[in-house]
């Protein structure tokens, strides 16, 4: 005889692979279109470009001042050559955006979320601001704790272990093996 449950009665696991299941069965256009309505709202033209100017001009200072850096050569890079690549690539990518993006409709509206990037921003400059005085380990210890548990919702046991597993891995990279000059404690 075939038991009959109330809603009540369904578990949070049944719920779970019922709209799994319900998922793959949808079309990629079903499925970006589900995800469209359950994301922010278009935050419009004026947005996007602005989100894009800020973006352009902070690239623009950023090759301002890896130029203040030094280049150096191809086969002998300076401190500044490759924020300067990166730079140089992110100012193209914006102005590129700005005359194209038009076409590619309206970008996301600013909401809560949105200061989420403005914490990571702030939490790697200090990386940045700390490195010289206490080396790279402490402050690239905390960076990824933050962006995994505060940014990226991690439980506190992954935020804590991911955390040390890349910060060794680093050192082992790039202190170890490439005997860079990244200022360092151990």
């Amino acid at each position: 005889m075939k038991q009959h449950r109330t809603d009540d009665q369904v578990s949070v696991a049944e719920v779970l692979a019922d709209e799994d299941a319900a998922a793959e069965d949808l079309t990629p256009e079903q499925l970006a279109a589900q995800w469209e309505a359950e994301g922010p709202p278009p935050g419009g033209r004026m947005a996007a470009l602005g989100s894009t100017l800020v973006v352009t001009v902070l690239a623009a200072a950023a090759a301002l001042l890896s130029l203040r850096m030094g280049l150096g050569t191809p086969q002998q890079p300076a401190p500044g050559m490759w924020p300067f690549v990166v730079s140089v690539v992110a100012v193209v990518i914006g102005l590129a955006h700005m005359v194209l993006g038009r076409r590619g409709g309206e970008g996301e509206k600013f909401t809560r979320e949105s200061l989420l990037a403005a914490y990571g921003l702030v939490s790697l400059v200090g990386l940045v601001l700390l490195m010289p005085v206490i080396g790279f380990e402490i402050p690239a210890l905390l960076l990824s704790f933050i962006w995994m548990k505060f940014l990226g919702g991690e439980t506190w046991r992954a935020a804590t272990l991911y955390s040390v597993l890349v910060v060794v891995a680093f050192y082992l990279i790039f202190i170890t093996a490439l005997g860079t000059s990244i200022p360092h404690l151990f």
